[in-house]
């Protein structure tokens, strides 16, 4: 790592996963340090803090010099998993109580008899009717019967409720309802947390509208509470700037924004991971790509368009079939669009039911963490298995600051897996591996193809620390032909938050026909937005004159149950609209449409402040002349050589441009290892990444 870096404001990108907390530290020259410690998961901020305290002192890192510390969490996604936020009542329009419990009234695996539905996060008994009622153009049909919210509002602080979402039919039309009822339940009951789906999610589809704002107010206390703490650590350590917050959208938002909106935080981590891979693509001249990336507890693949992340509105958390939609709880937020499964380094390998290999989604965590962390775990997960197959050196696991207890993994991968399957503890843990390798594969087939892309003509953006250990192995099950491994590939996510710029989304339902639409009424729903996005930049410190403004609309042809999301550039209107939907239509199912009008369902905006001008090179001090990178061989495990094969291992940090590795090889950095496979070669690129290549 460096040993020196010049005067100048540091960004520090710190971000919260199931196993590991990670973080990057940039100057103007490139990335200046790095960081992994366990993740802290009884108080996550205790490992933000961890993190600084280890990583501030050492050469080129000054508190002082901190200027900026943007935070990425799973803790939303994790409280929404298990369940652990606040006692939550839902008001609702009398007469639509039950919306979260119809859904959308889809069986989303048609032949299943035991299929399981996801369990609403407000149970039915505190799910309450109220008198009033506004129709779709926004009149209003039944005034609110304010005495019936102000009962319900004593009596929910009473019993336990802590906090209450009020979704009112039809209210982005019209939320004029919904506010009301948020005032008088304030004024009775001040310690209730509310939202109001008129503020969290102005969109039309009541099921997805209802189940976002429950979502947003659930964690809300939780989340609260959280930055709160991170907020005291991070003074408490030396940082002077207030943290910003990665929301899911792939922007940054100050930590009151990201209070009042926490749900935008759902997808927090892996955003930065997708952008910060976006950017290493765009360098290498490919920007259309699939990110890639496998951290401790989850791997998650996401498709790069054009050198931009993928976005959608409507994201699922909880689902209890991780590839079928309609599975779990509808989220409508924007999400950087990706998919994902639960392999990552910590997941447990077991036999299943049917006597057969199956390894995740359930994870040893940090605590007790794999068989190998040696921290009693027992079990046997990814990570054991890739030590046993000799792609992990148990002593420079983290740079040497965690020994790998190679034993207890060869005993636990050989008590639970091989054993009981009647094979080879080595045969066992490249079963492990392979089935790992060929689960993402899935995923990434499937993700992909709905999306319009073949997986194999896209090159592989791998990161997190147990990606490059795995990514040639996934490349080779879709065909690609190249893997591009990143400077800082194990700490990638919190590279990526520094690369995000100040940024929220608005969005306005006002549905039609498009051609009915006049070009002045669409210019006064942005412009109405956009007033909304420069005021709340404006809070975060961003001049008006520096914000810019992306429109879309979500367009559909009329009678169709779903839309697509399509830039709206205000030349020749409508027929320049019309035409950019025909186009994205095609590239996404691969045909025309039907001849029948276009509709437009929801306008949006996306408001951002300037975005970071940086160089996300790895600053190391450069290799004296004829320094030869290889520090030595080790066995590794190739199925294509019939198994294990004295392999050379090469030192990262010493790799210049240019430089090739032939395969079978590992190259090792601090935080993750680079598997290059028979047929394989690796070349050290200008940028500081590594493109993996096969020759035959």
């Amino acid at each position: 790592m460096p040993n020196s870096a010049p005067s100048g404001a540091l960004r520090t990108g710190v971000d919260i996963g199931g196993t590991f907390t990670d973080l990057a530290a940039v100057d103007s020259t490139g990335i200046v340090a790095v960081r992994k410690v366990l993740t802290t998961a009884d108080q996550p901020a205790r490992g933000v803090e961890q993190a600084l305290l280890e990583t501030i002192g050492k050469p080129g890192v000054d508190v002082a010099a901190i200027g900026q510390l943007v935070h990425g969490t799973t803790l939303i996604t994790n409280a929404l998993i298990e369940r652990t936020g606040s006692v939550t009542a839902l008001l609702t329009t009398a007469g639509f109580r039950d919306v979260l419990e119809m859904a959308r009234e889809h069986r989303y695996e048609l032949y299943d008899l035991m299929i399981e539905r996801p369990l609403p996060l407000v149970p039915r008994y505190l799910r309450f009717g109220v008198p009033e009622r506004v129709l779709a153009d926004g009149t209003v049909a039944l005034p609110l019967d304010g005495m019936h919210v102000q009962m319900l509002a004593h009596d929910l602080a009473r019993h336990g409720v802590t906090a209450v979402a009020v979704c009112f039919l039809h209210s982005y039309a019209n939320p004029e309802h919904e506010r009301q009822a948020a005032q008088i339940i304030r004024r009775v009951a001040p310690r209730l947390r509310v939202a109001i789906s008129s503020d969290v999610v102005p969109e039309i589809r009541e099921y997805e509208r209802s189940s976002t704002t429950v979502a947003n107010v659930y964690v809300r206390d939780l989340a609260e509470r959280y930055l709160t703490d991170l907020r005291e650590r991070t003074a408490a350590v030396g940082i002077g700037p207030e943290p910003h917050i990665m929301l899911s959208n792939g922007g940054v938002a100050t930590v009151d924004t990201a209070a009042r909106h926490p749900i935008r935080m759902l997808e927090s981590g892996p955003a930065g991971g997708a952008l910060a891979a976006a950017a290493f693509g765009a360098a290498a001249g490919h920007p259309d790509l699939l990110a890639f990336d496998m951290g401790g507890t989850t791997a998650k693949l996401c498709v790069v368009q054009d050198g931009a992340p993928l976005v959608t509105h409507t994201f699922e958390v909880d689902r209890r079939y991780r590839l079928r939609p309609g599975s779990g709880l509808p989220v409508k937020v924007p999400v950087i669009d990706m998919i994902e499964i639960g392999v990552g380094g910590g997941s447990l390998a077991r036999t299943n039911a049917l006597g057969l290999l199956a390894v995740g989604p359930e994870s040893a965590g940090s605590a007790p963490g794999p068989a190998c962390y040696g921290r009693g775990g027992d079990r046997p997960t990814v990570t054991d298995a890739d030590l046993l197959l000799g792609y992990l050196d148990p002593r420079y696991f983290l740079g040497g600051d965690m020994e790998l207890d190679v034993e207890a993994a060869t005993n636990a991968v050989r008590t639970h897996v091989a054993e009981p399957l009647g094979l080879s503890t080595v045969d066992a843990a490249w079963g492990v591996h392979a089935l790992v390798n060929e689960d993402m594969a899935n995923a990434a087939r499937v993700h992909t193809a709905e999306r319009g892309q073949d997986p194999g003509k896209l090159p592989l953006v791998a990161f997190g620390g147990a990606g490059p250990v795995h990514a040639a192995g996934v490349a080779a099950a879709l065909g690609s032909r190249q893997v591009i491994v990143p400077p800082a590939a194990g700490v990638l996510s919190s590279v990526g938050f520094l690369t995000a710029p100040l940024a929220f989304d608005f969005a306005h339902s006002a549905g039609g026909r498009l051609d009915a639409f006049d070009a002045g009424v669409v210019r006064n729903i942005f412009a109405g937005m956009e007033n909304d996005g420069r005021r709340l930049l404006a809070d975060s410190g961003v001049p008006a004159e520096s914000v810019t403004y992306q429109r879309f609309a979500d367009l559909r042809y009329t009678g169709q149950g779903s839309e697509l999301r399509v830039p709206v550039t205000g030349d020749d209107w409508p027929d320049g609209l019309v035409s950019a939907f025909h186009r994205e239509y095609r590239q996404r199912y691969g045909r025309v449409g039907p001849d029948v009008p276009v509709e437009v369902l929801t306008w949006r905006v996306v408001a951002s402040g300037p975005r970071p001008e940086q160089s996300l090179r790895l600053r190391v001090d450069p290799p004296a002349v004829g320094t030869d990178p290889r520090k030595g061989s080790r066995p590794a495990y190739f199925s294509a050589l019939g198994g294990f094969s004295d392999t050379p291992v090469f030192d990262r940090y010493r790799i210049t441009a240019g430089f090739v590795v032939d395969g079978p090889a590992l190259v090792e950095e601090r935080e993750s290892t680079v598997v290059v496979p028979p047929g394989a070669r690796c070349t050290g690129r200008a940028d500081g990444s590594l493109l993996v290549e096969w020759t035959a």
